[in-house]
């Protein structure tokens, strides 16, 4: 394999190119003049109902579409031919929507802030910002050469200081808001002040509002906001200086970026409380239009579970440990307590030292890890796991503990538990605390036998039953005390059973429980949205936490300022008591400031200093969709009619329950649940309060597949440039002469097997390549790069061009002539073939059917003279894989206008009706012959027609069939 040739250039050796051909350099002239027009005439521009409009043009909401893309990351790289395969999908559809009638809004924006920008910045010195617009500038040139129909006008990026200062603002609404359980929904926090001012809604410690000072008021009410501050366990990397979300974090528990260890510790980070949406994020999903594999992905991370709470008392501890459990019924085969080493309560139970002797508690020597006192376990043991990431503690085969020195109380039947902390227990589940029972668990049954604790069985596994632990359905048994038995019972009614004696006793009861936690919000960055809220600069005066207070509307946007430094402190790669530093820490000037805000009313003008965390790179992501709607309003993030307009429900199209959104949204699977779950979560809030008319973003979800390619590396294991390997005469592969090894997968720099599109429009042109993408397979299907095989792609634009255009001297070669009536018939099925493909995304089918026609005219009409009612149709069909070619025939046809809003061709009916069918015959069950009747034909008459067929009867020899079958429509079968 070799870097390919300029194919579109290569002709037979000798021979001349004609001075009209379709080549690399003829298409590469006419897309850029075609991009320089449509940018001129704002050919895509799309208005806004409330926008100025042409005469006597009105907007019609049941033409609207709004199409979106997943924008990119504007890394230093650029696009490799994997990326635009959505971008060019979209675009085909968006083009022929536009054909047909529809008012199509599309743009393009870019996801600018993040890690890696700040990270180059500090590997060069250069400011994040000049290289993030550079990147931006590199995509859109590379976007505008691919001929992608946006509306330039309304492109963003999220670090454009108008949409942070919007995302800002939004957060504020977050912040100033509460979910009320009774309603279902977010409400301003100041209707939740004003209930409890007035003894509507009464507090938790039973006083009035009025006996609270303020501190203790915006105590309460911080509980209860949906953006809060609040001591998290969280991903801390010293070598990075910056806490990192689990998406960062490998499965060995180090960084994704760099590779450094990976430590968890609590931190005080922001919180967003999706939590309380959970039901809705899970419920929600029966309403939007998204492949059944991404609402799995999101019902699975949201991970809704009925079962029960149970409360185990802690012998010298006035807290029970409380445990969710979805086996209740198993209550009685507990045998010990696991906390997750995080648990808060793990410092509260300790004792100072261990059981001794004597007392009646069995200390077996496996439990305490050698450690002198259970404190002194316990902190050993933290050490360790604390640069374990979920996953590996999740995975891990080999089961890790230490006993705390406490025992609980099993309320069914008191018998004392050990309390163990264990890696195998998250806090990121539950309660952060499990009751073990290894009968019926099979993570509990290999803890039990490391740490030679009980195990019993409290549900009946079958005869034939010959494992550890049984996890399947059965009886109850060895599960009964004197006031409850729930042996000889099912699961379910023993489930029911024990959650109603638990609840009667006040030792438990029914409840539903999430995997979903709550949103960590803050990152200790430079490159992303400073939050825009302040701290008293000398402290509350309860003595307390720090209060956050909400900056008023009028100091948004709160600019990132600029700073000598933008990497956070870092600390030795293994420093896991470090602390983070944000590098807006070090901007003095900014950090601190004065002012009378109205979110602290007891201090009038007071010193404050700002947050210097950052909000993370998700934020921008989640309302974007809103921004490009109305991207030049300063006074609100979107007009409501524009927003009702692009996005508002319309059950009289889509049915009662439309939960309006975004028509189609097309990105990769790899977004499926954080980056949707996150945007529909601020899209519901921003919905309950008011701000939008639709309660989902995204109405329809399309994912896309991968451009995939072949990799090689060499024998230290290292990939080499894809391009510079030569396929070997023997077989195999060679790189400088030396011998490697190859493999597929996904496109990537890393591989260093990258195709810019840039080289495809130089060697090809642009519509070459955009074609090669979209007929290479369905749009949601992974495939293969193959440099080689674009040049087909390329031969069948020429083929178009020559039926219009004399490569000799540029002329006009089609005429005024009638089709006959194959080309005709074929003409119109082929209109509409397309007509379906199209708007199903199914373009490699639409693009095989444009082929076959263009094929058939090429035979037909080989020296010229096609039809122009051919000729026109197979250009306008043409347009939304191949617009530029389209566009400069379409001209050349004598229109002066473009094509993007010509009418898309219709199929004629009557033309659609086959004539005659064609009948294959089968004898013992191989086909014989085949024969063409009329459609209209009976069964008697195709059955005469088969059996006078000379192979059939000469097969026959003169003698009757036993049967003859017809399947109208579909084949004959004889049965001699």
């Amino acid at each position: 394999m070799t870097a390919q040739p300029d194919v579109a250039r290569r002709e037979t050796p000798g021979a001349a190119v004609p001075p009209f051909r379709y080549t690399a350099a003829l298409a590469n002239e006419i897309e850029a003049r075609w991009q320089d027009r449509w940018e001129a005439e704002g050919t895509f521009e799309t208005p806004n109902p409330s926008g100025p409009l042409s005469d006597g043009e009105t907007l019609d909401p049941a033409e609207k579409y709004y199409l979106m893309d997943m924008f990119p990351y504007p890394s230093g790289a650029g696009l490799h031919v994997g990326h635009p395969l959505g971008f060019i999908g979209t675009d085909v559809l968006g083009r022929f929507l536009r054909m047909t009638g529809r008012t199509v809004l599309h743009t393009m924006g870019f996801d600018a802030f993040g890690l890696p920008a700040e990270q180059y910045a500090v590997q060069t010195g250069t400011h994040p910002r000049t290289t993030t617009e550079a990147n931006v500038e590199r995509y859109r040139a590379q976007i505008r050469r691919l001929g992608l129909a946006h509306d330039k006008r309304r492109s963003v990026s999220t670090t454009d200081v108008e949409f942070y200062r919007w995302t800002q603002w939004i957060f504020l609404q977050i912040h100033g808001s509460w979910f009320d359980v009774a309603q279902d929904r977010a409400r301003p926090i100041t209707e939740l002040e004003t209930e409890f001012a007035a003894g509507t809604r009464a507090l938790p410690d039973g006083r009035s509002w009025d006996a609270l000072t303020r501190p203790e008021q915006d105590r309460v009410l911080d509980g209860h906001r949906l953006a809060y501050l609040a001591d998290a366990p969280v991903n801390w990397c010293p070598a990075l200086g910056t806490v990192l979300s689990n998406e960062e974090v490998t499965a060995d528990g180090r960084s994704e970026r760099g590779n450094f260890p990976v430590f968890r510790r609590n931190l005080r980070q922001w919180m967003m409380r999706i939590t309380a949406y959970a039901d809705r994020l899970a419920d929600d999903l029966d309403g939007v239009d998204w492949p059944e594999s991404v609402k799995a992905m999101q019902r699975n991370w949201i991970g809704r579970s009925q079962g029960a709470s149970v409360r185990f008392g802690v012998a010298g501890s006035a807290a029970p440990i409380e445990v969710f459990t979805t086996r209740p019924d198993t209550l009685f085969g507990a045998t010990y307590l696991v906390l997750a080493p995080e648990h808060p309560l793990v410092d509260a139970i300790l004792p100072a030292a261990w059981p001794q002797p004597g007392t009646g508690e069995e200390l077996d020597g496996r439990w305490t890890g050698g450690a002198e006192t259970p404190a002194d376990a316990v902190v050993g043991y933290r050490s360790v796991v604390a640069s374990r990431s979920d996953l590996e503690r999740q995975e891990a085969r080999d089961k890790t503990g230490v006993f705390t020195g406490a025992w609980a109380t099993n309320p069914v039947n008191g018998e004392p538990l050990p309390v163990f902390v264990a890696d195998y227990v998250l806090m990121g589940y539950g309660t952060g605390a499990i009751m073990a029972v290894p009968g019926q668990d099979q993570r509990d049954w290999d803890f039990a036998t490391v740490f030679g604790l009980p195990i019993k069985r409290t549900v009946q596994p079958p005869e034939d039953f010959d494992g550890e632990a049984y996890t399947g359905a059965g009886a109850a048994i060895n599960s009964a005390n004197s006031e409850v038995s729930l042996d000889g019972l099912g699961v379910d009614e023993a489930k029911s059973t024990i959650i109603a004696w638990l609840a009667e006793r006040g030792d438990g009861e029914a409840v539903v429980q999430y995997k979903l936690r709550d949103w960590l919000f803050s990152r200790q960055r430079y490159w992303g949205e400073p939050f825009p809220v302040a701290y008293a600069a000398e402290g509350e005066t309860d003595g307390g936490p720090s209060i956050p207070r909400a900056l008023p509307d009028s100091d948004l946007p709160v600019l990132l300022p600029d700073v000598d430094e933008y990497a956070p402190k870092t600390f030795a790669p293994d420093d896991r008591d470090s602390a983070p530093e944000s590098p807006l820490a070090r901007a003095g000037e900014w950090v601190a400031f004065g002012e009378d805000l109205a979110s602290d009313p007891e201090r009038g003008w007071a010193d404050y200093v700002r947050e210097t965390n950052t909000m993370p790179q998700w934020a921008g992501s989640c309302w974007y969709h809103l921004r490009y709607l109305d991207p030049t309003n300063t006074e609100r993030f979107v007009d409501p009619d524009v927003e009702r307009f692009w996005l508002g429900p319309r059950p009289e199209v889509f049915g009662a329950g439309d939960p309006g959104g975004v028509d189609l949204y097309v990105g990769g699977v790899e977004h499926a649940v954080l980056h949707l779950l996150y945007a529909r979560f601020w899209q519901k809030v921003m919905f309950d309060l008011g701000h939008v008319s639709s309660s989902e973003p995204f109405r329809r979800l399309f994912n896309q597949g991968y451009i995939q390619a072949w990799a090689y590396t060499d024998a230290r294991g290292v990939y080499v440039p894809a391009e510079e390997v030569v396929e070997a005469e023997g077989g195999g592969f060679t790189w400088n002469g030396e011998p490697v090894s190859r493999e597929y997968g996904k496109m990537g720099k890393s591989l260093r097997n990258v195709v810019t599109p840039d080289e495809m429009c130089a060697t090809y042109g642009a519509d070459t390549f955009r074609l090669y993408e979209m007929s290479t397979g369905p749009m949601e299907a992974s495939r293969p790069w193959s440099t080689r095989d674009v040049v087909g792609s390329q031969r069948f634009l020429q083929r178009v061009w020559r039926l219009l255009v004399d490569e000799q001297d540029g002329s006009l070669r089609v005429s005024s002539a009638e089709p006959g009536d194959e080309t005709l018939r074929l003409l119109h099925r082929t209109i509409d073939g397309v007509r379906t493909d199209f708007p199903a995304l199914h373009y490699n089918t639409g693009a095989a059917k444009l082929i076959e026609l263009s094929n058939h005219l090429t035979k037909t009409y080989p020296d010229g003279g096609c039809p122009r009612s051919v000729t026109e149709p197979l250009v306008l069909m043409l347009a939304p894989l191949c617009p530029h070619l389209a566009e400069e025939l379409w001209s050349k046809l004598g229109h002066p206008t473009s094509l993007a809003y010509a009418d898309f061709p219709v199929a004629d009916a009557s033309l659609l009706v086959e004539e005659s069918v064609v009948y294959p015959i089968q004898v013992k069950g191989k086909v014989r012959s085949r024969i063409t009747v009329p459609t209209t034909a009976s069964e008697d008459e195709i059955r005469a027609a088969a059996l006078a067929d000379e192979k059939i009867a000469e097969i026959l020899g003169g003698a009757e069939p036993k049967k003859v079958i017809v399947v109208p429509g579909r084949l004959v079968n004889v049965v001699p």
